[in-house]
């Protein structure tokens, strides 16, 4: 039972990434998801969440208008759409769920907490 976030690279300033959180071992059709990010010497940051039925879209304020979160059930996974990338979103990307919105938001005492991948932007 685990979530294993993918997609992450290294890409130039102002290119695009599509970063994917798969969940084997359970269903995600029931649990909100979010991405953290976590960049060397930076606390955490919460990037973007969904619910478990999209009526609910989170993003931060650093990321709203460039970032797009998405799910797809039938594949038990959700995406982060990340265009026009900057140089500070370079940092390990997290995802985790839980069936309660509210803790995917926070990102505390959430049921799954998923292994990163690493965005570089940098030219």
């Amino acid at each position: 039972v685990q979530l294993q976030a993918s997609g992450g690279g290294l890409v130039q300033p102002g290119g695009s990434l599509r970063l994917s959180c798969v969940a084997s071992g359970f269903t995600l059709d029931y649990y909100a998801v979010g991405w953290f990010r976590q960049a060397p010497g930076k606390e955490r940051e919460g990037v973007s969440c969904i619910s478990s039925n999209e009526g609910f879209t989170y993003y931060s304020d650093s990321v709203k208008g460039r970032f797009t979160i998405s799910r797809d059930n039938a594949k038990n996974t959700v995406y982060l759409q990340m265009n026009r990338l900057k140089p500070e979103d370079t940092a390990v990307y997290y995802c985790v769920a839980d069936t309660r919105f509210h803790k995917v938001v926070a990102g505390t005492e959430v049921d799954y907490w998923g292994q990163g991948t690493l965005v570089t932007v940098s030219s």
